[in-house]
């Protein structure tokens, strides 16, 4: 791909937006434009009208969304299904109106049936009723999928999406009320471990939601970022929707338990504290493992192993934890 080519990255402060600009960076690409939220707000239709008109841009990737784990999911419902409706359809129908080479969508493994086969194969989209905690964002992402293929279809709009398993890493959310799991149990975690440097001898414990039992599959960001650099690449719209797909699922195709992943994290912080599970809070879906054979078959493959991952993602914690605190 021409990496003189004009590259909009929306949403390139968050974690999966900021790794896809470092990994565009590192290849060479110096035309990337980006605008500051709030300063620059995606779900109002003129704003982003303008900025498409006035910038022109010929690439486009869509990372901007509100996004959360399941007690934000499930607390803001109306917020994530009109806030993530409105980010896409602003950009994707902007990027047609004026002219967009090619645009990639990111998804989310939220947006398949709660009781589907496992692991998840594309085709398994709509084909039967969605995990009630996080509903409206999963309905939101399908119409995103849904918007791509029905551009392509009525105008031969070269745009696509793409469907990521958990991620983590630089530039999480460590917030407690709307993290996700995995950075939320590393805050935890690490708490703890500090609670117990703190006074001596006392045996500190961490309380972990449901029972550790549903099973999760976890990509870390910037092994993302390569599929998505390498996906831009090798594949187009009309490779998708011509062969009956709507998208392409990225991820491992390896999965845990919550309990095995509490443990890799125990090790990683330190932790020799207790775990206590809350069997009271939602476990959620008991598993979301994602098909990656169609993605292996296109040539790529994650590199990062979880623990590895895990400890390059709590090393930033550390770094960046007092952000967290205030």
């Amino acid at each position: 791909m021409n990496k003189n080519k004009k590259l909009y990255i929306a949403g390139h402060t968050g974690m999966v937006g900021s790794a896809i600009t470092r990994k565009y960076q590192l290849e060479g690409y110096t035309n990337i434009v980006t605008r500051d939220f709030p300063g620059f707000d995606l779900t109002n239709q003129k704003e982003v009208d303008d900025f498409f008109k006035v910038e022109k841009p010929e690439l486009v990737i869509v990372a901007a969304a509100k996004v959360g784990g399941i007690l934000a999911n499930n607390t803001y419902r109306a917020e994530f299904l009109y806030e993530n409706l409105m980010i896409e359809a602003n950009i994707i129908h902007s990027a047609h109106k004026y002219g967009v080479e090619k645009l990639l969508f990111l998804g989310s493994s939220c947006i398949y049936p709660k009781l589907a086969p496992q692991p998840l194969k594309e085709e398994y989209l709509l084909s039967d009723y969605l995990e009630y905690t996080n509903e409206p964002y999963a309905i939101a992402k399908i119409a995103g999928i849904k918007l791509c293929e029905s551009y392509y279809k009525q105008y031969g709009s070269n745009f696509f999406s793409i469907m990521p398993t958990n991620m983590y890493g630089p530039f999480d959310n460590y917030n407690l009320e709307t993290s996700h799991v995995l950075p939320a149990l590393i805050r935890k975690i690490h708490e703890a471990k500090e609670q117990i440097s703190a006074v001596s001898g006392q045996r500190s414990e961490v309380i972990v939601w449901g029972t550790g039992t549903p099973k999760r599959e976890f990509l870390y960001v910037e092994d993302l970022a390569d599929a998505i650099y390498y996906l831009m690449d090798k594949v187009n719209a009309k490779d998708l929707y011509d062969n009956n797909l709507t998208h392409i699922n990225v991820g491992t195709g390896k999965d845990l338990t919550i309990a095995e992943l509490v443990e890799i994290i125990k090790k990683v912080v330190g932790f020799e504290g207790t775990i206590k599970y809350d069997t009271t809070k939602p476990d959620g879906t008991s598993r979301k493992l994602m098909d990656v054979t169609r993605l292996h078959k296109l040539g790529w493959k994650h590199t990062t192993s979880l623990e590895d991952g895990i400890k390059k993602a709590y090393e930033w914690y550390v770094q960046n934890e007092e952000k967290f605190k205030l």
